[in-house]
């Protein structure tokens, strides 16, 4: 099998044109169907280009087969939706993405759906199992704090029981963790964030390695749309081809800012699975093949001087995404987490200094420099 730096530039071995060194963009969402033996692109206005990136998809995950959305939270709704219906019930690992959240709490109710929240361990989630439980879907590394689920024996528990497990691999990237040979069934992605790579091309993906899910997932996602088109499916491709070297670079950086920040007077905590001291370091290093690009920490500045502290930086960007070649940095509280309650915020160990930092490719000292300069200011 081809290294994942080989596979991410060359994917497939068949599916150019007339010798061409890149892939083609064909927009026809309408094929002649007399004398077909077979319809290669059914429904869904499904392109050569969707077709194509999803397969792409399935060979960097290492899966059956692959399917592209318009967004991250298209390709995680029509998972969910898919194997949850009334008066059914989900497991969520209880750090999510905002929208992921907010999806189990707004729109899950209206359709009849119980969800609940389990601490990142087996028995947490085994302690929640209900008769009507039907997915058990996790987020790791988890947003914001990094904190990591054990796939394997949650797969396990999940099968044991007959359940669907979905994991949003999106903090990890292919690059980083491959949940399906863990024994997960479906990954799903936000490929705004390191699949895209650059700030500037939103889509999700979704990646499966049981044939009997393609069918039921496909009737989904033409009832609720969320397609994704020929040329962002191309630009996505391209991205593709960089996406071992911006996440290796990526890591790198990642690792020596928390390094350098778990030493620092004017930092609290630091949480990066990467760092001996998080609490699911062990884990992480077990099934992940890096740590990420993703960190976070806590500045001890007065409340005022977290903004004195964000204005300040001229190289990293305060912006609300990551995985891109710029670094960003956020403060979850008032962005990506805004949304819960202070109590709730509390009891997840968000607290209201918390930063959470996107390493992007740039050199890691002027990264550095950056922080302090901006550190220096607030204090």
């Amino acid at each position: 099998m081809k290294k994942t730096g080989t596979l991410c530039v060359h994917p497939l071995t068949t599916g150019n044109f007339e010798g061409a060194v890149t892939s083609a963009i064909l927009p026809s969402a309408a094929y002649n169907y007399i004398d077909a033996a077979e319809l290669k692109y059914p429904g869904f206005y499904s392109t050569y280009n969707q077709q194509r990136l999803g397969q792409i998809m399935a060979e960097l995950e290492q899966g059956q087969w692959g399917m592209m959305y318009s967004s991250g939270m298209a390709a995680i709704s029509t998972a969910i939706l898919t194997f949850a219906q009334h008066n059914d019930h989900i497991i969520f690992s209880r750090d999510l993405y905002g929208g992921t959240w907010k999806f189990a709490e707004e729109e899950l109710p209206k359709r009849g759906i119980t969800c609940s929240y389990a601490d990142n361990n087996v028995k947490s989630f085994e302690s929640l199992l209900q008769k009507n439980t039907k997915i058990i879907y996790i987020e790791t590394p988890a947003n914001p704090l990094l904190n990591i689920v054990p796939l394997q024996e949650v797969a396990a528990l999940a099968k044991a029981h007959g359940l669907i497990t979905i994991v949003d691999n999106t903090f990890a990237s292919p690059i980083n963790q491959l949940p399906l040979q863990l024994g997960i069934d479906i990954s799903v992605h936000s490929g705004t964030k390191y699949l895209g790579g650059h700030n500037d091309l939103p889509f999700g993906a979704l990646i499966s390695n049981n044939k009997d899910h393609k069918e039921q997932i496909h009737r989904t996602a033409k009832m609720y749309g969320g397609s994704l088109t020929p040329y962002e499916c191309y630009m996505a491709e391209r991205s593709l081809k960089t996406l071992a070297l911006r996440v290796h670079k990526q890591n790198d950086n990642a690792l020596l800012l928390a390094q350098h920040l778990s030493g620092h007077a004017a930092i609290g905590r630091v949480y990066y699975p990467g760092l001996p001291s998080h609490p699911d370091h062990a884990l992480a290093a077990k099934q992940m093949k890096g740590f990420g690009g993703m960190l976070s920490f806590e500045l001890d500045v007065a409340p005022d001087k977290l903004l004195v502290f964000l204005k300040a930086l001229s190289l990293i960007k305060p912006a609300l995404s990551l995985g891109g070649v710029e670094s960003l940095i956020c403060q979850p509280a008032v962005t990506s987490h805004r949304g819960l309650t202070a109590e709730d915020r509390q009891r997840l160990g968000i607290s209201d200094s918390l930063l959470r930092l996107s390493a992007g490719i740039e050199d890691a000292e002027d990264l550095i420099g950056d922080i302090e300069a901006a550190i220096t200011k607030a204090l």
